[in-house]
């Protein structure tokens, strides 16, 4: 049994709860329930797409929820009696299904599309501007400048 133990990292570190707790719930969720497969993908220095291969549900049957550092995807197949005769093989999933992904602060959806029996979700991550690192002045000098962390020089 892998038991991750944080108690010494807690001990030297403030602010972090929230990521330790992270750590431990990860560990301890063995569900192994690995439906639907997804992919998560970094497209630029602040935009992701989550991809889930959700085939056979329609855009109505999928609910995407997006709360402070959660995004929560999940798929409620709708019982379709006249569509349903008498199967051989039945191997394409028709279960319901609930996926929960933790967001770092300031990530919020920006979109979601379906296609191809496939879901992608856009995240975008937008640091406000009270966030963002500000060259301070010294000796009383009035201007303040934002700091362009791509190239380290200030912004006028």
């Amino acid at each position: 049994m892998n038991r991750l133990d944080l108690t010494p990292y807690r001990r030297s570190t403030v602010g972090f709860d929230r990521l330790f707790d992270m750590l431990e719930g990860a560990t301890r969720a063995n569900s192994g329930d690995n439906y639907p497969p997804f992919n998560i993908e970094r497209r630029s220095e602040d935009a992701y797409r989550v991809t889930l291969a959700v085939a056979g549900f329609k855009p109505d049957e999928i609910e995407i929820t997006a709360q402070q550092n959660l995004l929560v995807v999940a798929g409620k197949k709708q019982s379709d009696a006249q569509d349903q005769g008498q199967f051989l093989h039945l191997g394409i999933a028709q279960r319901g299904f609930e996926r929960r992904f933790e967001l770092a602060d300031f990530v919020r959806v920006d979109a979601a599309n379906l296609e191809d029996g496939l879901l992608f979700v856009d995240l975008v991550r937008e640091v406000p501007e009270a966030m963002k690192p500000k060259r301070i002045a010294i000796n009383g000098q009035k201007t303040l400048t934002l700091v362009d962390t791509d190239k380290g020089e200030a912004a006028a």
